[in-house]
């Protein structure tokens, strides 16, 4: 599908779909997307819920999305167009899962113009934009941690792998105990289980640990 801004002006906009359950917000990131000469805005919907469907309707480039928490956005499934995410505090599994589903950029909620209007052009381009702080969360899953024992690797069991599969996706305790029908605390014991045999201290450095050594993949 051919893009919309090649086809408006001689290339020369950028068309975005600006989603945000805030009616304050959304007026905000609108009138900051309408001050960028590079940008046009193309429609400004509440929530996220049909991100997907109105960006195809609308022809989108690209996605400006106002999370209020990082599970307004599903990212398990690949964006239909590239995103530029607003949100606070993500996980690192999360970020790392969208960023494989097309989210291109990834903000805090505070970031103004000089941030959010360069990372739009730039995901357009296909490039990666990323706040400092989550690249430095996202670069720790890659440096190489203290390696289990393989003794430890393999007294995972396959409900455990299935768990810290999870983890590594950014999923919470309680949404893994539903999608495993069992209760909160027996994900709890896995996860506490999933540590002490990998020598973990926290569930980030478990999945970072996992990847490194091949048990998940993201």
């Amino acid at each position: 599908m051919a893009k919309r801004s090649a086809q408006k002006n001689g290339g020369s906009h950028i068309g975005v779909l600006l989603a945000s359950a805030s009616a304050v917000r959304r007026a905000g990131l609108e009138a900051m997307v309408k001050s960028a000469p590079s940008l046009q805005l193309i429609g400004s919907i509440q929530g996220t819920q049909t991100i997907g469907l109105r960006a195809l309707e609308l022809r989108a480039d690209v996605v400006l999305a106002d999370l209020e928490a990082q599970s307004s956005l599903r990212v398990q499934n690949p964006l239909s167009v590239p995103a530029v995410v607003l949100v606070d505090n993500p996980e690192p599994g999360w970020a790392a899962q969208a960023l494989r589903s097309g989210v291109k950029a990834i903000l805090t909620r505070d970031a103004g113009g000089e941030e959010i209007i360069p990372a739009v052009i730039a995901a357009y381009a296909g490039f990666v934009f990323l706040d400092p702080a989550y690249a430095r969360d996202l670069a720790q899953q890659v440096r190489p941690p203290v390696l289990p024992s393989s003794a430890a690797i393999e007294h995972l069991t396959p409900r455990e792998l299935e768990v810290l599969g999870m983890l590594a996706e950014g999923v919470g305790n309680r949404e893994i105990a539903s999608r495993l029908g069992v209760s909160d605390h027996t994900i709890k014991f896995h996860i506490s289980s999933i540590l002490d045999k990998l020598g973990a201290s926290t569930r980030t450095e478990a999945v970072a640990m996992g990847l490194r050594q091949g048990l998940i993949l993201l």
